[in-house]
């Protein structure tokens, strides 16, 4: 199982970064999105590059910080933990794929969805041989899951506030003097 655990913060962070670089680019380039899907795309209307960079900082802390526990201090109740927000984020995989084909668009996200989706479908089939599964670690995985859509919530109200301070910070702000 400890083979397994680090690989978690490793796939995210590789699937993070294409969603950092390409997907407030491309809503910018199809603003028609949040029309055609409003309640869908309404966590993300008028975010900053600066607030969804820290919103997906924000959303790496419990992957990294639960793998590093799982990995040091193996017990049933962290690798529940862990696996529960490993499933959350194969179920982030299949969420983006699904959009990409209900839009018949490139979404960016979808390459890194697309090679780590079977990555990470192994490794969940893997894993669930490993673990000794009782009451704390079943208990666990659920509540992972829950944590981690929680966090998402309360990650995109995040965001918008930041955003939105990011907004009045630039139209109060004056360029520096030059010497």
């Amino acid at each position: 199982m400890r083979d397994y655990i680090l690989l978690l913060p490793i796939l995210f962070i590789f699937h993070d970064m294409e969603e950092i670089a390409g997907f407030l680019w491309f809503f910018k380039r199809n603003p028609y999105l949040f029309d055609r899907f409003p309640k869908v795309m309404k966590p993300y209307r008028g975010l900053t590059h600066e607030a969804f960079a820290l919103g997906v900082y924000e959303e790496f802390i419990p992957f990294f910080g639960v793998s590093l526990l799982a990995y040091y201090f193996p017990c049933d109740v962290l690798h529940g933990l862990w696996f529960g927000i490993f499933m959350a984020l194969t179920g982030h995989f299949f969420i983006h794929i699904g959009h990409t084909v209900y839009i018949r668009k490139y979404i960016p996200c979808v390459i890194t969805s697309v090679i780590c989706l079977p990555i990470s479908i192994l490794i969940l089939i893997r894993c669930a041989g490993l673990m000794n599964w009782n009451t704390a670690s079943i208990v666990s995985v659920p509540a992972a899951i829950l944590l981690m859509i929680g966090n998402m919530k309360l990650d995109y109200r995040f965001m918008q506030i930041i955003s939105r301070k990011i907004r009045s910070d630039e139209t109060q702000s004056r360029p520096l003097p030059l010497p």
